[in-house]
């Protein structure tokens, strides 16, 4: 159940940062509130703001189940995971240090289950 859980946060925490990330490159440069305000009419910044409420319930429910000390690392597996995504969906160009701090941050958490 639990880590049912954390791939929940982790899943819709990916899709959240993606829409986010789409919606501003696909705009480009705020430069006034006005253009803010249609920003945040954007269909892909409204179901960002879905996703990122997903991931807190299941947040509050990982905290139900499982000890702060698990939730909060566990959910670290975000960091590798969007890492991946930055590379191969979002084609952004990722350096060596910052896969090293991915593997490094999954190594983590796979030592939270031993």
């Amino acid at each position: 159940m639990k880590w049912a859980l954390v791939f929940g946060i982790v899943a819709s925490t990916m899709v959240c940062d993606y829409l986010q990330s789409s919606a501003m490159k696909s705009h480009g440069e705020v430069h006034s509130a006005t253009v803010l305000a249609k920003l945040f009419g954007q269909w892909r910044l409204a179901l960002s703001i879905v996703f990122m409420a997903i991931s807190f319930f299941c947040f509050t429910q990982l905290l139900a189940v499982a000890d702060l000390s698990f939730a909060v690392p566990a959910t670290a597996l975000t960091i590798p995971a969007e890492t991946f995504m930055a590379r191969y969906v979002l084609r952004e160009n990722v350096g060596l240090r910052r896969w090293a701090g991915a593997v490094l941050v999954a190594i983590g958490v796979l030592f939270l289950e031993l």
